[in-house]
């Protein structure tokens, strides 16, 4: 009974000062408020990305440069966001900039034709993600979708084993063990319903057995909560895969960023596919996938019966150009490194803040997961862990009040470092988290 009015007491606070940042965040802000009233005239709730929109009103920005975006109401921020890891080099790097003016004058922008451009960057991708082949779209969505038809095509097959939390684009999203409502041929996925669980993988890829014609896997699930594959896990993942047959694909559209040859390369494995994206079109929109020359011979046009992939801005100039010079002359192997220790060195000292409260931190080297926990111990292996015992209301205050500390964050709780970040302003969130817990002390400490 004491627990329980405890509790009740507990929420009430954490509503009350919720109320009161929410408050001060629609004074603070009359002119994004004013652009979302003009933008719901037009787009449907005033916005054209979901992921982006906040109640009571999204923060509408005006400008970034460096690591720091400004919004309408005039108000800096050190950016935390970081275009959910496609920002990686920051708002204006000076070679990213000179490229772009470069490409604009010298070549131009799509020429409806295969230029020496693609194949350079597709060549430089080769090199560092250890791929046979590849071949480029637009968005990760675009290439997970191919990689996807792709699999299909090879072996015959059409169904295809996810896991719960994974997220692999726009229509390919499975929370909470299901397949979302806007997920393409729905009825095509089997989901894992825990991810980490080797032996529940093993069991529904083995139950699948001759109609699976694809398992696909983050090594790292990012919109998931930033939660670490396990390397025996993914490993006896892609084991089980190629005993029944099917193409195993990993997801790198977000954690290729994490090690030189990306995630996978880092912990061993040895996937037929690959699918890349974010950063590796130097800011520009991107996507691209890759492996086995046998696997990827599907889309040679030059060979009877292969898939057709096309798409007009597949091999524009700009992200052709951009994506090579950044990852060849800016994101270099050992620049990988030393970033992502980094932002390892970043997460421990976040850690170290937060032990013994209800927030905790998840994700491996540049990219980091927030999460606010009835519990304060136990090691978080899947979204499953999470459930029902997530503080959406101290999340929802944390993001608020960062703001206010001139901290651009993601509401649902995830951090995408970007090159050039000072080091004082990391000093300075740390202690900005070290200032948040104190000050709601009977919220965050049980």
């Amino acid at each position: 009974m004491a627990a329980t009015a405890t509790s009740t007491l507990d929420h009430a606070a954490a509503q009350a000062a919720l109320q009161a940042a929410e408050a001060r965040f629609v004074s603070n802000n009359p002119l994004s408020n004013a652009q979302h009233d003009l933008a719901v005239g037009t787009l449907p709730g005033g916005n054209t990305r979901t992921l982006l929109h906040t109640s009571p009103f999204p923060l509408s920005m005006k400008q970034g440069k460096e690591a720091y975006v400004w919004d309408l109401d005039g108000h800096k921020y050190l950016d935390l966001v970081g275009e959910l890891s496609a920002g990686l080099y920051g708002h204006s790097h000076p070679i990213i900039h000179s490229t772009l003016l470069t490409t604009l004058s010298t070549t131009g922008l799509s020429l409806g034709a295969t230029t020496p451009h693609e194949s350079s960057h597709a060549a430089q991708l080769c090199a560092r993600f250890s791929l046979a082949r590849v071949r480029m779209a637009n968005t990760g969505t675009e290439a997970n979708l191919h990689a996807l038809a792709g699999a299909r095509h090879y072996t015959g097959r059409r169904k295809v084993v996810v896991f719960s939390g994974g997220y692999h684009g726009a229509v390919l999203s499975f929370p909470a063990g299901r397949a979302a409502e806007n997920t393409v041929d729905r009825g095509d996925f089997v989901v894992v319903r825990r991810y980490n669980d080797l032996a529940l993988a093993q069991g529904v890829i083995e139950g699948v057995g001759e109609g699976c014609a694809a398992v696909l896997v983050e090594a790292m699930q990012g919109a998931g909560g930033c939660i670490p594959g396990g390397r025996e896990f993914l490993l006896g993942v892609q084991e089980a895969t190629k005993k029944v047959g099917a193409v195993f694909i990993v997801d790198e559209v977000m954690t290729s960023r994490l090690a030189p040859g990306g995630l996978a390369q880092e912990l061993g494995l040895e996937p037929d596919l690959v699918t890349l994206g974010k950063y590796l079109g130097g800011g520009l929109a991107f996507g691209a996938f890759g492996g086995r020359e046998e696997v990827m011979r599907v889309y040679d046009p030059r060979v009877e019966g292969s898939l057709a992939h096309s798409g007009t801005f597949n091999n524009n100039t700009l992200a052709m150009c951009v994506g090579y010079a950044g990852l060849r002359e800016v994101f270099t192997e050992e620049v990988c490194v030393g970033f992502n220790a980094k932002g390892g060195r970043f997460r421990e000292r976040l850690a170290e803040v937060a032990q013994g409260t209800r927030l905790r931190f998840t994700g491996r080297g540049s990219l980091i997961g927030l999460h606010f926990t009835e519990e304060v111990e136990g090691e978080i292996t899947c979204g499953e862990d999470l459930e029902g015992k997530e503080r959406r209301d101290l999340r929802d205050l944390f993001w608020f009040e960062m703001l206010e500390e001139g901290f651009w964050t993601t509401r649902r709780g995830f951090i995408a470092m970007m090159l050039g970040t000072p080091d004082e302003e990391l000093d300075r969130f740390v202690e900005a988290v070290k200032g948040f817990i104190e000050k709601h002390r009977e919220l965050m400490i049980l």
